[in-house]
């Protein structure tokens, strides 16, 4: 296969406000193309915003949720990629024909919708159906997989998407800066983000710290050296609603290294070549080679019951 050049972006998302949004979208698609990406991958809900949905019962639900076989937003999402000639991957809420509510994200071509994928593990409202499927799709001679946010972090979804044959993972979010029970997670005052001129440097340790990078630095490069993929991390940066995300978007080879990450305070796009060679050379394809699945197929698939729901929620509502 050929290399191929990928970017990843992050921008401050308007709540409803998917005009905006897709302005945005389509200027860090425009600046992407200018560096030779092929593709580029925003954040989970970029087109729609996403914490703003907490409130919403299930008519304004509705009522931002499109059907894709119908939208707006999806066909203003194809221009800006004919315009560009690339692949552009955003989020939106979706229903379909009965009004079930997705959180769903999309892969697009100037042909159209290339890949859709609906998260399995969705909780930021409680209107919202999980998904039922892994999506794999192939692009430029790539197999790509997509998992949205949570479902990045039951790691036998990273695993099975690499099964089903993705060299390259999606991984759009919303995350980092809420409250959780590990140590030294919680916000980051929103005063910091509009004073981010004269308050720079302790914006700057909230967000590479524990209740930021820090953390994502604990689990993200091992789930690509693991499953031996590269992994295209998206995430916003800004205030989402009324509460404050710190970006880092980036890119990752499948040996666990940051081979690109977006470190400016706003907008920005990061941008990689990813190889075949690197895959081949890595250790997680010797790992997946070496399983034995004889050995764990009943305890991983035994039942359980699932939770859907994340605990710093109660405290929102």
């Amino acid at each position: 296969m050929k290399d191929l050049i990928i970017a990843t972006a992050q921008f401050e998302n308007k709540s409803a406000d998917k005009a905006d949004n897709l302005m945005r979208i389509a200027e860090l698609s425009a600046q992407s193309a200018s560096k030779g990406a092929k593709i580029v991958v925003f954040h989970e809900c970029s087109i729609t915003g996403y914490t703003f949905a907490r409130h919403l019962d299930k008519k304004r639900m509705l009522d931002i949720a499109e059907n894709l076989t119908d939208s707006e937003s999806i066909r203003a999402l194809i221009q800006i990629a004919a315009v560009h000639d690339i692949a552009i991957c955003a989020g939106l809420f979706e229903k379909d024909d009965d009004d079930n509510l997705f959180k769903a994200y999309v892969c697009v071509n100037k042909s159209g919708i290339v890949a859709k994928y609906r998260k399995l593990h969705p909780f930021i409202n409680p209107h919202l159906s999980p998904g039922d499927r892994y999506c794999v799709f192939n692009l430029y001679g790539w197999n790509f997989g997509i998992l949205i946010c949570y479902d990045n972090n039951i790691i036998e979804n990273v695993r099975a998407t690499k099964l089903l044959g993705a060299d390259i993972l999606l991984m759009p979010h919303v995350t980092m800066c809420t409250p959780s029970p590990r140590p030294g997670a919680g916000f980051v005052s929103p005063d910091l983000w509009y004073n981010r001129e004269h308050e720079n440097q302790q914006l700057l340790r909230e967000f590479s710290g524990p209740k930021g990078r820090e953390w994502l630095m604990k689990w993200l490069p091992s789930r690509a050296f693991d499953n031996a993929i590269y992994c295209i991390f998206s995430n916003p940066i800004g205030m989402d609603d009324d509460q404050l995300k710190n970006g880092c978007s980036m890119i990752l080879d499948p040996f666990g290294d940051i081979i690109a990450e977006c470190t400016v305070l706003g907008a920005d796009v990061a941008i990689a070549s990813i190889s075949q060679d690197k895959i081949n050379a890595a250790g997680g394809t010797r790992y997946l080679r070496a399983r034995r699945p004889e050995l764990y197929r009943d305890i991983i698939g035994k039942q359980h019951n699932a939770e859907q729901k994340v605990a710093w929620l109660d405290s929102q509502n």
